[in-house]
């Protein structure tokens, strides 16, 4: 037990399976290795503009039940294959979540819905469901909040996000500096870009930094930098960002701090007014953009799932199978005209560029 001097305030302190103990136990084969290997490489091409096809990273605000995001993912694996010379489809599988104050942390942290924290157990059932998804042929992409947590699971992720609330911070910037896919840094929930911009370039150089090793004990990461970060516009207080006076404000700054931004939108948050169902005038409006020749635009998010809206996790009562209990999404039949409409748009442009 922690002692009553150093740690006053520490009520149990519980072991925690190795990072190499965890992948022994749920490995990856070379199927699933060559598909993330493949996908991030996909994925810098297209932020870097050699690649003429959009980023699409689509999926639930949050993973709380397994076996309805298997569902979701053996859905959108399909649109994916179908969609492949256009879309690099990418599904959300956030297994941890930020909060504003308190609230539910995550299928990582609290599996059990019920303020447990069974960490331990969260940990193998978020490794093998982001293998499993990997398996169908779909690469993963998630937010990285807790410093330990890409140890355990970063093997299995095509594509990282920075959120709105940690960009700022210096301890993951150095994370992200020796992640090894794409990572993308949202701007400031107030919608300053600059600190994003700052944090794009303080990632792509090498950092030394407390960490914990493949075994579990504690070491020093030293990175060589991360080349493929860029910037995801989720808007701010003062409104939405993704409009075309948006992009080219983005991009005079990007120039002026001498990065390439590789322009994600994300269609949910601040974009859509914090209101779901506009993510679908989001995403018209950017097609639209792309349509009249902006190249900048790389990428879209989109917060989606099986059912619209969203639902709250109560104590004792069932929940609705394949609806959110964080942030409202839309649904799987407008998620899939939304991707369609999107692979139109990005057709057109590869026959003007063409």
């Amino acid at each position: 037990m922690p002692s009553e001097i150093d740690t006053p305030r520490i009520a149990d302190l519980r072991p925690m399976p190795s990072p190499a103990d965890l992948a022994r136990d749920i490995p990856i084969d070379d199927a699933v290795r060559d598909l993330v290997t493949g996908s991030r490489a996909a994925i810098r091409d297209i932020l870097t503009g050699r690649d003429r096809r959009l980023l699409v990273v689509v999926g639930p605000c949050s993973i709380h039940d397994p076996e309805a995001a298997l569902d979701y993912a053996t859905r959108l694996a399909a649109e994916r294959r179908a969609l492949a010379d256009r879309l690099e489809i990418v599904m959300r599988v956030y297994v941890e979540k930020p909060r504003t104050t308190v609230g539910w942390k995550g299928l990582a942290t609290d599996p059990h819905l019920d303020g447990s924290d069974r960490i331990e157990d969260g940990l193998p059932l978020a490794r093998r469901l982001l293998r499993d998804i990997n398996r169908l042929g779909l690469p993963a992409a998630t937010e990285f909040l807790d410093p330990i947590m890409p140890q355990y699971f970063a093997d299995l992720i095509a594509w990282g996000a920075i959120g709105a609330r940690t960009t700022e911070s210096q301890i993951h910037r150095q994370i992200a500096s020796g992640l090894p896919c794409p990572v993308g840094f949202k701007n400031g929930t107030d919608g300053g870009v600059q600190i994003a911009l700052d944090a794009i370039r303080a990632a792509a150089v090498p950092h030394a930094f407390p960490a914990i090793g493949p075994d579990g004990r504690a070491g020093i990461a030293t990175t060589t930098g991360n080349r493929d970060c860029h910037l995801v516009l989720r808007g701010g207080s003062a409104g939405p960002n993704y409009a075309a006076a948006d992009i080219a404000a983005v991009s005079a700054a990007a120039a002026k701090a001498g990065v390439d931004p590789g322009i994600v939108i994300d269609a949910s948050h601040a974009n859509s007014g914090k209101d779901p169902a506009r993510q679908p005038a989001v995403i018209a409006d950017i097609a639209a953009q792309i349509g009249a020749g902006e190249t900048r635009i790389r990428g879209v998010m989109i917060e989606s799932n099986l059912v619209a809206g969203r639902q709250d996790a109560v104590p004792g009562r069932s929940l609705i199978y394949g609806q959110s209990i964080t942030d409202g999404c839309i649904g799987w039949e407008e998620t899939r005209a939304m991707l369609h409409s999107l692979a139109k748009t990005v057709r057109a442009g590869q026959r003007q560029a063409a």
